[in-house]
Parts: C-alpha cells; structure tokens; sequence
C-alpha cells in the first residue's frame, strides 16, 4: 500500500497524479478518523464503490462530493484540495489575504509532523470527546 501523496509531490505528476494524490489523502484522513468505507459512503451519502475508486484515484470527485467528503472528515473542502495539491494555479494565483486564517484544532492536529496517524487520531478522538459533553 502507497502512502499518501500530499501537496508538493503531486504536482509533478499533471491531472493523474493530483487525483491519485487526492484519493490518497482522502483515504488517509478516513483512516486517521476511524472510519470505514461503508460508514463514510453513508455519512456522504455516496456509495461504497465510487468512495473507494476516489480514494484509488480512479475518479474525480464533483465538488458537490468534495464538500460531503470534507464535512464527513470535519475538515474544510479548500484546506482539503489543498492539502491534495490542488491548490490551484500558480500564474493566475490570486495574492494572498494578509490576514492569517486561524485553523482548526483538528486541522493543527492533522498537520503535525511528529505525530503518528494512530496518535493523531487519539488526540483527535479525545478532543471530539470534549466537544459533545
């Protein structure tokens, strides 16, 4: 099994390889989140088949898909293409707003290099816990 490939490393790859790198880390964050393929299809409300071949980067999701994926894995649709190396193109780039966006907890947490994913998903776990009491 591949790791995921994530921003830099997929752009080299052109329109192939940035779906693959997306599917990729889609099916990282699921994994990271605990979940299975069928219960993300039914948070999504996409089946099980078409979840799997984007995660193999055999599709390319809608953005309607996007965002259902995002929400399922609590994690904002753009910071998801983004993170997959679809962060758009470098010429026609827009400048960037001077004003720092402030990322999530769980965004801080996913990002952290030093972590594994199985301690990333405790910490992630334990703070959701915190949430719904």
């Amino acid at each position: 099994m591949n790791p995921p490939r994530l921003a830099g490393m997929a752009n080299d790859d052109g329109w192939p390889g940035r779906v693959n790198a997306l599917g990729g880390f889609i099916r990282a964050q699921r994994q990271m989140a605990n979940l299975s393929l069928r219960e993300m299809a039914s948070m999504t409300r996409v089946s099980n088949a078409y979840l799997s071949q984007v995660e193999r980067g055999l599709h390319q999701p809608s953005l309607k898909v996007l965002h259902s994926i995002a929400d399922a894995l609590h994690l904002n649709a753009d910071e998801l293409l983004k993170q997959a190396g679809w962060g758009g193109d470098p010429e026609g780039a827009q400048p960037e707003d001077p004003t720092p966006r402030m990322c999530t907890v769980e965004e801080a947490v996913r990002a952290e290099t030093r972590l594994t994913n199985e301690q990333k998903a405790a910490i992630i776990g334990v703070y959701r816990s915190f949430l719904s009491t």
